[in-house]
């Protein structure tokens, strides 16, 4: 637990410095818990359509796995060590050679292409390949489809659901106007700039 405190301290200040942001010294008893903001939707959604596109996934399913393993949460890191919006596991970053995991693009870029590997691997098969991003190829194989583990299923069923539903696919941002374009580069209207 105190490793997963240092790594999520270690994440905030990294966010922090991308956005630009001063912030006081972490050392202070105060901040040692404060979790990071979601990054905002105009930042995250053109790196997730590049991935996307990159990939030949659809940008959708990405965003449905940001938000099922991070909440769009830079800074996360999970008891198992999972790290990043796409909760990388340290041997999958060092795979995909990712040099700063809590980067929103490196991370994207790695768990996009992980995923896509998946896909490939599974011909296609969308819930093995999510069951296989969240419990690991291994325990699919084994299990040959979906493994018996709550978890799992709980995890490829609402990824599924998110996918089926008609909610916008970009992160809500409770700042955002509702009457605006989903791109950030167009005037309230459809006007491009």
């Amino acid at each position: 637990m105190r490793d997963a405190l240092a790594k999520q301290r270690q994440a905030v200040r990294r966010q922090a410095e991308l956005l630009g942001n001063w912030m006081l010294p972490f050392d202070t008893p105060r901040y040692v818990d404060t979790p990071c903001e979601p990054i905002e939707a105009a930042v995250v959604a053109p790196i997730i359509e590049g991935a996307a596109q990159s990939q030949k996934i659809d940008a959708k399913l990405l965003r449905a796995v940001i938000d099922r393993e991070s909440g769009f949460h830079t800074c996360a890191v999970s008891s198992r060590g999972a790290q990043g919006l796409m909760q990388l596991m340290p041997e999958t970053a060092s795979q995909f050679s990712v040099r700063d995991v809590f980067d929103p693009r490196e991370n994207i870029e790695a768990g996009s292409k992980y995923l896509k590997q998946l896909l490939d691997r599974y011909n296609g098969d969308l819930p093995q390949a999510l069951a296989a991003y969240n419990a690991g190829p291994a325990r699919v194989d084994w299990a040959g489809g979906i493994p018996d583990i709550p978890e799992t299923r709980d995890y490829v069923d609402s990824i599924l659901a998110k996918l089926r539903s008609k909610d916008p696919d970009p992160p809500k941002d409770p700042d955002r106007p509702k009457n605006l374009p989903k791109d950030p580069n167009t005037k309230p209207g459809g006007i491009p700039p």
